[in-house]
């Protein structure tokens, strides 16, 4: 840290000024400390160059395919595990209940055989086709509150792969868990046929190594993931072998292809025998913060793994292109090379090693039993190579050093430089405060822009590169503008204090040595905002809290290294630029690629991101990505930028902004760049909706009609161009009440639309009993579905207190505590074709419950009570021809909350 000069006492010696005129002199004649453009924009370009060459090398640098002969009986064959992904996606949509998805499961028994059949010798290859009896799932926490999950007819495959004399290993089972079931949109290439063909080659390599194991190895292939997680809960709480387990591997998809990255992950032991065999190792905690924040609408079956069976285990995924997930575009062509072999080739190593290590046997057992927090640990990857892994505890006692050092040194430079220093110092945190609103305001102002004077809120999708020029280029002019201010302020009062205790100095001295003074200030400032965060992530025991470190650490030692001096007689010079390279060298390596990433997977789900279509402006997705870059260039541009003040060029370095963000506007307004295409396109559903709630109203017909919506930001102008002759109307006069979400927005054709479905198909609603005893009232519901064994049922907890489920006399919702979202509780049932269509439901009120049928209100302005929404899995004639015509670059959109391509709609009203 240099030293703030002081009053008496500090002034330089007369002997020694004429020598720091001279060289100030010298320096201002050939000037030095002007930094010229090119040197500004070689910095920029080495530090936007070396974040990219980052990011390529540690997520798009993958593996060479190995076929079958390469791979060997023991190693992992991307090809072979290919031919297995080919045959699952040219079966098309595989959904629960689908004839489709009783192919792919006898697929994967049959290839389970053949892996039976060609086993070691001294193997013992156990197979079981396991089919679940109908459950219940009440996790109530992060995409489940207010939820309760029901299933019913499911088929898992099990291959359980031991070593044939030692029975023991039988009891200690590692578990390697995906899913065959894909939602109703898509032939899942990605996710999750590239998993199930990953799993299905590495059984094949287990069962020729596992007779050196201590542990067996179950391969769960299970249906009913894309529902709600039901094949892991069910697998978990109704199969013999579940209290085996005592360690899960699950492997999942949010994109297609890439490096499956290790994004959760619970103890150190685990993460640190991963870390050592892992060949091609990629992990981040990071993503696992971020999942777990809420921030990313979304689950895996390791949250069943952990919450129910109460399972230490790991947690992979594909990220790459996540604008294709749960989209016809996640197809076999989009898979990359290498992308099969890197995870597999990952997880054979670990499975050998972990299945014959009697320490993590030992390990996961006691994990297990005590299912401790001590144990959890921070982990990461540089550049695909090489993974850090250490405990939590061990990264806060770090953490606690690195702050309490950075608060000793700030606070003995502080009062070392006295009063000046410390406004100094205070100048340069509001250049700070300044930079994040300049940056955050005009990349913001962007995102309100854009919806005006594009053809889509949102044009930047299919082109991710354009947020650079559209977001991050006034993110950094604003975060420079910001900055500079402070900058400003900062020499006003550097002025003051040299003319108070420098007054021999020359005009021109003092200027220059102010201009370096506040220059050191500016950069040193950047120290304080990752302090910040530093101190927050280890507050709140944020696991990423390490890339604020090294942001912090890195640039402090190059500084401390090069630059700073106590010196009281020493005026400042100029910063180095290879302080900053130095500098900023670590920082790149450790967080560049990740950034990059992160940008990507945030681009990908705004396709995706209004939940309730309709039901957010919009501008709001443009908003998150304009704010995400924008804090991005403050936490990164921070340092780069404080050499830029005392150039003689930053009107080129605002000129060039400025062009970029221009060229870029130019490119998504005029429509030359498209903002979907039909690799990545747009989210529109089509439903065919038959709303029979006005029956119980009175209404003697039902109204059918075709639903238009999309889960993407912005009206569906551009969309009906090609269905002109349909008679949609689009608006915001009618939503659709879907149960699990509701359409604000959206289109709607009355035309042809009363055919393609039954009357025999619509779901019944039908009031048993309703009586009060001990003052308590209870009502019996029959619940109908017909032939769906898909749907969604709301209870208004405004009114009812509690309730039950029962199917003929077995109950499966026993009355207790009951979460709501927005006052109602939702029940969602998925299951084969020999699911249960009948149902009990009996309601217990509540004591404050509106019994509304005395209060003399119309039955249509009552509110809900129960409502019933159940699913088809057919595409109507009117359906099919909407679809055909709808553009290219439109594409259904499916979850577990979706409708299918026919639903149908009832309601009973609270005057019963």
């Amino acid at each position: 840290m240099n030293r703030m000069p002081r009053g008496r006492g500090s002034s330089v010696s007369t002997h020694e000024k004429p020598k720091v005129d001279e060289a100030v002199d010298s320096d201002e004649n050939n000037h030095k400390h002007r930094r010229g453009a090119y040197l500004l924009l070689g910095l920029l370009i080495v530090f936007l160059h070396g974040s990219w060459s980052v990011y390529r090398i540690q997520f798009a640098n993958l593996p060479l395919p190995l076929d079958a002969e390469q791979a060997g009986k023991r190693g992992f064959s991307e090809a072979s595990a290919l031919e297995h992904v080919k045959y699952l996606t040219g079966l098309g949509p595989h959904p629960v209940g689908s004839d489709s998805l009783d192919l792919a499961v006898q697929y994967v028994y049959a290839v389970a055989e053949k892996i039976k059949k060609t086993a070691h010798w001294e193997v013992d290859v156990q197979l079981e086709l396991f089919h679940t009896d109908i459950g219940a799932n009440r996790i109530s926490n992060g995409l489940f509150k207010g939820k309760t999950l029901l299933y019913s007819d499911l088929k898992h495959v099990l291959l359980r792969v031991v070593p044939k004399y030692l029975p023991e290993a039988e009891e200690n089972l590692i578990l390697v868990s995906s899913h065959i079931d894909t939602v109703s949109t898509t032939e899942g290439a990605g996710d999750c046929s590239s998993c199930v063909g990953v799993m299905l080659e590495l059984a094949r390599g287990v069962a020729q190594s596992a007779h050196g194991f201590k542990s067996g190895v179950l391969f769960l292939f299970n249906t009913g993931e894309e529902e709600g997680l039901d094949g892991a809960h069910s697998f978990i709480t109704q199969h013999h072998w579940r209290n085996s387990v005592y360690f899960a591997v699950d492997l999942e998809a949010m994109g297609i292809s890439g490096k499956s990255t290790l994004f959760q992950g619970t103890d150190h032991w685990a993460l640190e025998s991963f870390a050592a065999v892992a060949k091609y190792p990629s992990a981040q905690i990071a993503s696992q913060d971020v999942f777990r924040s809420g921030a990313i609408k979304s689950a895996t079956d390791f949250q069943i793994y952990q919450e129910v069976a109460g399972l230490p285990g790991l947690d992979f995924a594909y990220t790459d292109t996540t604008s294709v997930y749960h989209t016809k575009n996640d197809k076999m062509k989009l898979l990359k090379p290498g992308s099969l072999q890197h995870i597999g080739d990952n997880m054979i190593a670990f499975l050998l090693h972990t299945a014959a290590s009697p320490k993590f046997l030992k390990d996961a057992q006691q994990q297990k039993q005590e299912n401790t927090e001590q144990n959890k640990a921070v982990f990461f990857d540089i550049l695909g190579k090489y993974m850090v892994v250490y405990q939590q505890r061990l990264a806060i006692i770090f953490h606690n050093s690195i702050i309490l050092q950075s608060l000793l040194i700030w606070g003995t430079s502080l009062l070392m430089g006295g009063r000046p220093g410390l406004v100094s110092f205070g100048i340069s945190c509001l250049g700070i405060i300044l930079m994040w609103i300049f940056s955050i305001c005009l990349s913001v102002v962007v995102a309100f822009a854009l919806p005006h004077i594009c053809l889509f809120p949102i044009p930047y999708v299919a082109n991710p590169w354009l947020i650079i020029g559209l977001f991050g280029s006034p993110a950094l002019l604003g975060a420079f503008i910001g900055q500079h201010i402070g900058f400003i302020l900062l020499k006003r009062h550097l002025r003051c204090v040299y003319s108070r205790t420098k007054p021999g100095l020359a005009y021109n001295t003092m200027e220059y040595v102010i201009d370096l003074e506040a220059e050191r200030w500016i950069f040193k400032s950047g120290f304080v905002q990752w302090l910040i965060v530093l101190i927050l992530g280890t507050y709140f025991k944020v696991g990423s809290s390490y890339i604020a470190l090294i942001w912090l650490v890195s640039p402090a030692f190059a500084y401390g290294f090069l630059e700073a001096t106590l010196s009281p007689v020493r005026l400042p010079k100029q910063l180095k630029v290879v302080t900053l390279v130095m500098g900023l060298a670590a920082p790149v390596v450790s967080s560049a690629g990740l950034v990059v990433r992160m940008a990507d997977v945030i681009v990908g789900s705004v396709v995706r991101v209004d939940r309730n279509p309709g039901g957010l402006p919009d501008w709001l997705g443009n908003v998150i990505v304009s704010v995400a870059i924008a804090v991005v260039v403050c936490f990164t541009f921070v340092y780069l930028l404080s050499y830029v003040h005392i150039s003689g060029d930053k009107r080129t370095l605002g000129l060039l902004l400025c062009t970029v963000f221009g060229l870029s506007l130019a490119l998504v307004s005029s429509g030359i760049v498209p903002a979907f295409t039909e690799d990545v396109a747009r989210s529109v559903n089509v439903v065919h909706v038959v709303d029979t709630t006005g029956i119980n109203d009175g209404n003697r017909e039902s109204l059918s009609y075709i639903s238009l919506f999309s889960n993407t930001p912005g009206k569906l102008t551009k969309e009906l161009v090609d269905l002109g002759d349909e008679e949609f109307s689009c608006g915001r006069n009618m939503t659709i009440d879907f149960v699990t979400f509701t359409m604000k927005y959206g289109c709607w054709s009355y035309q042809d639309s009363s055919t393609g479905w039954s009357k025999s198909e619509v779901p019944v609603l039908l009031v048993e009993s309703d009586s009060v005893t001990y003052g308590a009232r209870q009502t019996v519901i029959a619940v109908d579905t017909k032939s769906s064994t898909r749907w969604s049922l709301g209870i208004n907890k405004q009114e009812i207190n509690d309730f039950t489920i029962q199917v003929d006399s077995e109950k499966l919702v026993l009355p207790g505590d009951k979460s709501e979202v927005d006052g109602w509780h939702t029940i969602q049932f998925a299951g084969g074709k020999n699911s249960p269509t009948k149902f009990q439901l009996t309601l217990f009120w509540s004591s404050n419950a509106t019994h509304a049928s005395a209060t003399g209100a119309k039955d249509a302005d009552l509110p809900f009570l129960v409502k019933l929404r159940t699913d088809v899995n057919r595409v109507t004639p009117k359906v099919a021809k909407v679809l055909e015509k709808l553009p290219r670059w439109c594409t259904p959109f499916g979850k577990s909350t979706s409708p299918y391509t026919l639903a149908f709609l009832t309601a009973l009203r609270v005057n019963i």
